[in-house]
């Protein structure tokens, strides 16, 4: 762990335009990030989209893990796929600055845990593909896509956990009912990541990256489902834990 103190976690940032003044740009983190890992006992720090060859070394040394985070579409070429109708905005930029960071974590063995767009980018990041939209391409699914105006906390369908998993075991259960704001899942897993979890209609729910001290990924949002409950506030724990 640092010797600065509590573990310092960086979370990958996306770009914004939110502010008073539309006209200008930031790089920003949604707040329910922030502090789930506030809560478990890290200190996070915002790693902007922007990062290149030089900084990742840096990034390498101070930072004691990495929380992948949510936001826009992967540009199919990373995954090796033409881009399709059905694929929203793409930065490629981030995918660029993520994949470049990611992989060189991974190589160190250092602690991550993936959210949502993260979970996708891990599995890019690993040589996997992915579902450019899944309603368009997956029989017999439901749409897993946000609805505008639902609390994003509010579960919206059940995953079922491998029994013996990490997952399992630091949520403590294998059945859990979690929210859903995707279009775009897992197709084919990367080298190494082992699925642990899908949603009733076979969606990928989550992987984990075996013979890894500690990378997880999850497609829904338990940063955000804290509002309502401690239940996923276990997998920051662990993060936290794995980052001393």
């Amino acid at each position: 762990m640092s010797t600065r103190g509590k573990p310092l976690i960086g979370m990958t940032g996306r770009k914004d335009t939110s502010a008073r003044l539309l006209s200008t740009s930031m790089h920003a983190v949604g707040a329910t990030y922030t502090r789930a890992v506030q809560r478990a006992g890290g200190t996070p720090v915002i790693v902007p989209p922007v990062m290149h060859e030089t900084d990742w070394p840096v990034l390498l040394e101070r930072l004691d893990g990495l929380l992948l985070t949510g936001g826009e579409d992967i540009a199919p070429a990373r995954y090796g796929q033409a881009l399709e109708p059905w694929t929203g905005l793409v930065d490629d930029e981030r995918d660029y600055a993520e994949l470049g960071l990611v992989r060189a974590w991974l190589a160190l063995g250092k602690p991550v845990l993936a959210i949502c767009r993260g979970h996708q980018l891990l599995n890019v990041a690993l040589g996997g593909t992915l579902y450019q939209d899944i309603m368009a391409q997956v029989a017999n699914t439901f749409d897993h896509a946000y609805v505008p105006g639902r609390p994003m906390e509010d579960p919206v369908h059940d995953v079922a956990i491998e029994s013996d998993s990490a997952l399992a075991r630091i949520l403590g259960g294998e059945r859990f009912a979690v929210n859903s704001a995707h279009h775009q899942a897992t197709w084919l897993p990367g080298q190494g990541l082992e699925i642990v979890a899908r949603a009733p209609d076979g969606i990928v729910e989550a992987a984990e990256l075996r013979n890894h001290p500690f990378c997880l990924s999850v497609q829904w949002h338990p940063e955000a489902m804290l509002k309502l409950s401690d239940t996923m506030l276990p997998l920051f724990d662990a993060l936290i834990a794995a980052a001393r």
